[in-house]
């Protein structure tokens, strides 16, 4: 009985011995990273062929004591090599060292180790094999544990994992038999079949994988080239009978009733990438590819179960990592929407993002891409708790001490709340400085609420102001029984510059609001807007309504919320263009929150007017909404719509296509437009028409105009 050895990687190990269980072994013994056992030389070729999960297959030919590099030579020269080669065959060293009493450096073990060899066969037959350490003809690997060296024959000849089917890898490629074990602790195999999707397929490791495990495949037979070829002792005979076995099994496993098997990715290369693989590996008729974008993932027809498993992507910097959070929330949405029933898994590098998704996860599985700890989460899909929130107000006429603000309050919500309800309409405006004594603005986001105070002139005493500003906060929380926590509080005072834009605390916490089909973020702590102007609701609107199939530029992007809007209305392509880092990357996070990425949807961090000039894009769809005056201290440039807007458009213009559509909002009241548009461009002010309801006692709040290119 010889004795073998399974390196695979940790957490794998029982998938391993499984699988070892069935070739034929007995003293199975699992350790961290490694499987060993008892066999004939049959197991030891069956796990090379058959092994989905292990990445190397050793066979052990020699165990000696080391006390330092001189005991490795001696050790090494006690064994007969020419029971395992001949002077003819090529051969390579590896070596791993785990003692850490011995001061015994790993290449230099090696070198040893082929000092002995070489020396022996000179003695013996007064020629010396010769080293390639590409594809050798066998594959010695030393291991030196504690004081024990063990010499074994690499049977694998290279990492087992290596199938043979990868024409390219793609970005960050998991390796194969890591997927391999994905998809069998995934349940998919065990949870009765169905279709299996991966709505982020990559290189389609994980759907290649799934398929030769369904069609009894076995992984090895796409390989050439093992390290027992050259060994001496191998059995050519034994090996031919077991691969034509394994050929009549894949052949048994071809004709049988096939699940519908799909991948998707947004990356047109990266679809292509997969279909080569997919062709390699003879399963271009059981695996179909797409280009799509998670947004629009939807489950197959007539399949009420099935298994959605991907390898997902994660962020290796912190902002990066808080948009894959986002992205995260969007597959828990798309699974909760649309796959009730069915069996999730995700993949993640990350697992501090596990609660991002929103879902109670059955199984956490611990396995380990390299060195990088990851998880394995797995659940069946449960159907999202309804949610019926609607904001109820005591109808009474408030007497007392601001009564006469808690009565405006209410007659505006029983007005605003109705319009709402009926447009489908969750974040909006109740009370805009209607009485000149409460100078604030109140916003309802979702379940939240925004107030704005005003800072009054210098002729205002302040106490008297603050008192009448906590009377107000009263007669909010009173009239809509909300707890502190739900009330979110910022001082405007007037703003110069990029003052409107900068950091007012360090919270970090967004809120999920909903606008029409599209999720945004909001923050009600960090900054003086919230990241949403809800005066430009209907433009949003708009730009969905007419975005399907066009390309769409948004200068002066801010949140990127009109861009969302684009790209959930099927727009062909998405520019998003801002000099903020920090914006850009809210941006970022809300195209992840709906499932949108950023190759299809670029985002440029650059100066809007410099990038004009410089640009040769054509769109078919134009947003502009430039702050009134901005300037930027490192280069110097200063931005004045009133100023500059004749330039901005122009440049605008240049880039929109001939039939193209371009929407230019300001929020400076005492704009006026340059004659010189009008006479050059078809030009429509429809300003009144995109001033929403809720804005409809300060209609002055924006200006709007469309532009055409004249016939």
């Amino acid at each position: 009985m010889l004795i073998f050895a399974a390196t695979c990687g940790a957490g794998t190990e029982a998938l391993v011995a499984g699988e070892i269980e069935n070739f034929g072994a007995s003293e199975i013994v699992e350790g961290r990273g490694v499987v060993t056992w008892r066999g004939e030389i049959e197991s030891g070729y069956r796990a090379c062929l058959w092994s989905r999960y292990s990445s190397r297959v050793y066979l052990k030919i020699a165990e000696f004591h080391v006390k330092n590099e001189e005991s490795v030579y001696e050790g090494a020269l006690s064994v007969d090599w020419q029971e395992h080669m001949e002077s003819s065959t090529t051969f390579a060293v590896d070596c791993t060292v785990a003692a850490k009493a011995l001061q015994i450096h790993s290449k230099y073990a090696s070198l040893k180790v082929k000092d002995a060899i070489v020396d022996q066969f000179r003695d013996r037959c007064g020629e010396r094999p010769s080293v390639d350490t590409g594809r050798p003809g066998i594959r010695v690997h030393l291991l030196i544990r504690e004081d024990v060296a063990e010499l074994s024959i690499d049977l694998s000849g290279e990492s087992l994992h290596r199938r043979g089917y990868r024409v390219d890898t793609g970005i960050a490629p998991l390796k194969e038999n890591l997927g391999a074990a994905i998809v069998k602790l995934s349940g998919w195999l065990d949870g009765g079949g169905g279709p299996l999707i991966d709505p982020m397929c990559g290189s389609a490791t994980l759907l290649i994988e799934a398929a030769l495990m369904y069609g009894d495949s076995a992984p090895g037979l796409s390989r050439n080239y093992f390290g027992f070829m050259g060994w001496r002792q191998h059995d050519r005979k034994l090996w031919n009978r077991l691969v034509d076995e394994a050929m009549g099994r894949e052949d048994d496993g071809l004709q049988k009733e096939w699940p519908q098997i799909i991948g998707y990715d947004s990356d047109i290369q990266t679809v292509r990438t997969a279909r080569k693989n997919l062709v390699q590996a003879g399963l271009e008729d059981k695996i179909h590819i797409e280009q799509q974008e998670l947004a629009l993932l939807q489950p197959p027809v007539d399949s009420e179960k099935g298994m959605l498993l991907s390898n997902l992507p994660f962020g290796e910097r912190l902002s990066d990592a808080e948009e894959v959070s986002w992205l995260y929330r969007a597959i828990g949405n798309k699974a909760q929407d649309l796959f009730q029933g069915w069996r999730l898994g995700v993949f993640i590098a990350n697992p501090e993002l596990t609660d991002s998704f929103g879902l109670k996860w059955d199984d956490k599985h611990r396995l380990y891409n390299g060195s990088l700890q990851c998880r394995l989460l797995t659940t069946v899909v449960a159907g999202r708790e309804p949610v019926d929130f609607r904001w109820q107000f005591n109808p009474e006429p408030a007497e007392g001490e601001g009564a006469d603000f808690a009565n405006r309050l209410k007659k505006n919500l029983k007005k605003v709340l109705k319009w709402a309800e009926k447009e489908n309409i969750t974040c909006f405006r109740v009370y805009d400085r209607d009485l000149p004594e409460f100078n604030i603005s109140v916003d309802l986001y979702e379940k939240w609420v925004h107030v704005q105070e005003y800072a009054p002139p210098s002729s205002v005493d302040k106490k008297l102001s603050s008192a009448r500003f906590q009377t107000a906060l009263r007669a909010i929380r009173e009239t809509l029984g909300l707890r502190a926590d739900r009330v979110f509080i910022k001082t405007r005072e007037r703003q110069r510059g990029k003052q409107q834009y900068q950091k007012k605390s360090a919270r970090k916490k967004m809120h999920v609001v909903r606008e029409g089909e599209s999720l945004l973020l909001a923050n009600f702590t960090d900054y003086l807007d919230t990241g949403i102007f809800l005066d430009h609701r209907p433009v949003r609107a708009k730009i969905h309504s007419i975005a399907k199939s066009k390309r769409f530029l948004n200068l002066f992007g801010y949140t990127g919320t009109a861009t969302v809007q684009a790209a959930s209305g099927g727009a062909a392509s998405t520019v998003t263009v801002d000099l903020s880092n920090n914006y850009l990357h809210w941006a970022r996070m809300n195209l992840a929150l709906n499932g949108f990425d950023t190759r299809k949807n670029k985002i440029v961090a650059a100066d809007c007017m410099q990038w004009l000039r410089e640009d040769q894009g054509t769109y078919d769809l134009i947003f502009v909404d430039p702050p009134t005056f901005s300037n930027t201290k490192k280069d110097k440039r200063v931005f004045d719509v009133q100023r500059d807007h004749v330039e901005l458009l122009t440049n605008c213009m240049e880039r929109l296509s001939e039939d193209g559509l371009l929407i230019f909002s300001t929020n400076y009241r005492r704009f006026t437009l340059d004659q010189e548009m009008t006479e050059l461009y078809q030009v429509d002010d429809i300003g009144d028409s995109t001033i929403p309801f809720d804005f409809s006692r300060n209609r002055k709040i924006h200006k709007c105009w469309e532009f055409r290119k004249r016939g």
